[in-house]
């Protein structure tokens, strides 16, 4: 069960993705992002007082909210600026080698873990057709999938020592927190928030069902390894390149079909298998 509760948030992830790449259409990336985790601070507040869950401020909650935050907010900014500097296919082939990392950093390698990654990998290369050359962008992105791996193997410690609704809450206050300067950093204008339908529909992809995705995230890491977990996320390129042809119209050649198959195949291997 939160297995497959993991697939379907990562559905959710990858429709950030379209979502997202049309609401920068009207707003800068970091500031996007604050409304974002605003928003997803403000639900998850919402969800302690229907709830009248007891929030957790102890040392350790707190510690346990702050590294995670730190990986999980470097991952957004290594990812974000990074993609200034590099091509999107690039970037989400990089991002998504959280699958190499998790049981790397882990020491975590068996047969059926090393051989779900490498088909893993053949298939993400396959979908987004990244290039062989390395440039500043592709380092910094590189950094980003170690960041993200970074808070996945945070979040299967911690979520198993810590009041995990609490964890959730301090790390979406934190991000927001850390986002606020966004708006002047990047000299936004007011038109830039501007309630558009597009841009009400990224906020709610991003805003409210990610952060409910996350919520599911953080009590399925409860259960399930962190490899597993990472290569779960895997297919969220693969949930990003089909929604994108479905609603934005992107094409989606038969090499596009075969490397999302072929990631599917390493999630069933790896995460289900055995």
């Amino acid at each position: 069960m939160p297995r497959l509760a993991l697939l379907l948030t990562t559905l959710i992830w990858g429709a950030t993705f379209p979502a997202t790449k049309a609401a920068l259409e009207q707003i800068a990336p970091l500031s996007f992002l604050l409304l974002r985790f605003f928003i997803g601070t403000l639900l998850i507040l919402l969800w302690f007082v229907v709830s009248r869950h007891r929030l957790h401020h102890d040392r350790a909650v707190l510690a346990a909210g702050a590294l995670s935050t730190l990986f999980l907010f470097l991952g957004y900014v290594l990812q974000t600026v990074g993609l200034a500097h590099t091509t999107a296919s690039n970037s989400a082939f990089l991002t998504a080698l959280y699958v190499i990392f998790v049981p790397l950093i882990l020491l975590r390698i068996d047969r059926r873990v090393v051989l779900a990654t490498v088909i893993a990998v053949v298939g993400l290369w396959l979908l987004v057709k990244p290039n062989a050359s390395m440039n500043q962008g592709d380092l910094m992105t590189l950094g980003c999938a170690v960041a993200f791996a970074g808070h996945i193997i945070c979040l299967e410690r911690f979520t198993r020592q810590v009041d995990a609704p609490s964890l959730l809450l301090w790390q979406m206050v934190a991000m927001t927190l850390l986002f606020l300067p966004a708006p002047w950093w990047e000299d936004a204008p007011a038109s830039a928030f501007s309630p558009t339908p597009v841009l009400l529909t990224g906020l709610v992809v991003t805003g409210v069902l990610a952060t409910l995705a996350f919520a599911v995230q953080m009590w399925a890491q409860q259960l399930v390894p962190a490899q597993q977990v990472a290569l779960l996320f895997a297919s969220e390129p693969a949930y990003a390149a089909w929604l994108s042809w479905y609603f934005l119209g992107e094409t989606l050649d038969v090499q596009g079909w075969i490397g999302s198959a072929l990631i599917l195949l390493a999630v069933i291997i790896g995460a289900f298998g055995g």
